[in-house]
């Protein structure tokens, strides 16, 4: 299998599905990906609590565990590193057995001075060169300096600090995206944009696209629809047969 940060760098872009529990990531495996992510927002959901509060730093702890023995590569979403302190996140990255994470460089919806940001980055990547460190750039995501400009400074910070990536949710011009891959020298990661296809975004030479919260979102959706469904009397959206699911369970349980 090719490394992670060699998935970045084929024809298409990578598309990274992201999991927010073991069935989820499951279910992505068995689709045929070689590489999931995760979603704070699903998993931070999942346990009632908001996204973004540092709330999933445990749950997503004991989830990288419990994936770590999928046949696939395997990125955290570990929201702001869950610390100010850039030798605290980088001593939790180093417990997660894992091939990259994502961290952001705001902190409750306010964006960090970039170098502060910039910090942790270093700091994680002196204690684990080989993982792969996506730094998301939140200019664009929380509508705080977000402009061309400012977005590709705080990249090229990050880049210099030793991000492998650069992950810029929020944005989708087709020109602004031309421009910012153009400006910087690592892969550039968006949100998956409804009407643009793979083709399309790797014309704009972005080289990943995740999904992030988008499958949890539409499960959460799915569920709804089912009940409603029911009780209106009409026919249930398809579902996953019980048993095709207990196996894989049953199977990841072994394998554990």
């Amino acid at each position: 299998m090719p490394s992670f940060a060699e998935l970045h760098h084929r024809d298409l872009p990578l598309l990274l599905p992201n999991a927010w529990d073991v069935p989820s990531a499951l279910a992505f495996v068995e689709a045929g990906f070689e590489a999931v992510g995760t979603t704070s927002f699903g998993v931070a959901s999942s346990m009632g609590r908001p996204d973004g509060a540092r709330a999933s730093r445990d749950a997503n702890t004991a989830l990288a565990r419990a994936l770590s023995t999928l046949d696939c590569h395997l990125s955290m979403d570990v929201e702001d590193g869950y610390s100010d302190d850039p030798e605290e996140v980088a001593g939790y990255v180093a417990t997660l057995p894992v091939a990259g994470v994502n961290i952001e460089d705001s902190t409750a919806e306010r964006l960090l001075p970039p170098a502060a940001y910039a910090a942790k980055v270093a700091a994680v990547k002196r204690r684990c060169p080989g993982i792969f460190v996506n730094a998301r750039v939140d200019t664009y995501w929380l509508k705080q300096d977000a402009t061309l400009e400012s977005t590709v400074d705080r990249a090229t910070r990050y880049v210099e600090a030793g991000a492998d990536g650069v992950f810029v949710p929020g944005l989708s011009e087709p020109d602004v995206l031309r421009e910012l891959t153009a400006a910087i020298p690592v892969p550039v990661n968006v949100l998956a944009i409804p009407g643009r296809s793979l083709a399309e975004l790797a014309g704009l030479g972005i080289r990943r696209v995740s999904t992030g919260s988008l499958p949890y979102r539409a499960a959460m959706h799915a569920a709804s629809e089912v009940v409603l469904a029911v009780r209106d009397g009409r026919a249930v959206p398809d579902a996953m047969p019980y048993a095709e699911l207990q196996a894989r369970l049953v199977s990841h349980a072994t394998a554990g």
